[in-house]
């Protein structure tokens, strides 16, 4: 199948690429810069967003697109340029990606575009599906209403469109995990905040296989949440994490503290939400880590 991909050099982009190529695709990954891309047998790159680029005219063709792009949500202090950053690079990707699919003769069957489960809200009671509505309309609620309410508008070209709506994404060296681990190594790890709030995570092998499994259930439309069946609260997660690495879990981080380092970013530790993957379960999915203990024993004994 010819596949194109926005955001295919970042955290998940590269891995789901990688896993596209063993299972025969060919990739087209959009980019804004062509410079020191690395060749691999079965990709092109393809420059996109800028005044002297045309990617339409190398995109006829494709059969399904991944939609990936955007500003990581925790890269920096959320200023209010950078949250204005984070919102307009999802929106203005989005709406460059639909000029692109207007202009192709043949269009695409399928729009696999991420998203998160910011979706949701935040409730430490409230259990979620992808039936549930938000509960709130904080920061990154409202962005990804607005990002999935773009991405919907593919939908007019008769285009299968799903939300991939993505819990906490688990990888030794990246991410969320990664800077939990550092506190735990020296011995000075515990509970952040109350540590009653939910954390809805998923081991990266289980996002890029989920991905796939979207591609090839056509059945699929809408939003699926990329989630472990199993969430935790966080002070669950932290002993499990603190057992693993046979380091204590033990000094607490008052929330008034992280809200002081981290301002409204916080809620990304703070806050959560307990998240269930009904659809990819009632579709026949089956994860390769459902259970903490297996996924952190795997990303970090290996």
């Amino acid at each position: 199948m010819k596949i194109a991909i926005t955001g295919g050099t970042g955290f998940i982009g590269s891995r789901l690429v990688d896993y596209l190529l063993t299972e025969g695709h060919q990739i087209k990954i959009l980019t804004r810069s062509l410079k020191n891309k690395e060749a691999k047998e079965g990709v092109t790159y393809i420059k996109w967003l800028s005044d002297d680029s045309n990617p339409a005219v190398e995109l006829e063709g494709i059969e399904a697109i991944y939609h990936l792009a955007g500003e990581s949500i925790g890269g920096k202090r959320w200023s209010t340029e950078q949250k204005q950053k984070i919102l307009n690079s999802r929106i203005e990707s989005t709406n460059e990606l639909l000029s692109i699919i207007s202009k192709l003769k043949q269009k695409p069957k399928t729009l696999i575009s991420a998203s998160a489960i910011g979706y949701y809200g935040n409730s430490e009671s409230e259990t979620f599906t992808e039936k549930s509505k938000s509960v709130d309309n904080k920061f990154l609620t409202s962005v990804v209403h607005q990002w999935e309410g773009q991405v919907a508008q593919a939908r007019e070209f008769g285009i299968r469109t799903v939300f991939c709506r993505l819990g906490i994404v688990l990888h030794a060296n990246e991410g969320a995990l990664n800077q939990m681990l550092l506190p735990y190594r020296l011995f000075i790890g515990g509970p952040l905040g109350t540590g009653n709030q939910w954390f809805s995570w998923i081991h990266i092998d289980d996002v890029i296989h989920l991905f796939a499994f979207v591609l090839q259930h056509e059945e699929l439309n809408g939003p699926i949440n990329l989630t472990s069946p199993h969430p935790k609260q966080m002070k669950e997660f932290g002993k499990t994490l603190g057992s693993i690495l046979n380091r204590p879990h033990w000094i607490p981080v008052p929330s008034f503290a992280l809200k002081i380092l981290l301002g409204e970013m916080s809620t990304l530790v703070l806050d959560g939400q307990k998240v269930l993957p009904e659809q990819a379960l009632t579709h026949g999915y089956s994860f390769k880590f459902p259970n903490l203990n297996e996924a952190l024993t795997d990303l970090l004994q290996k």
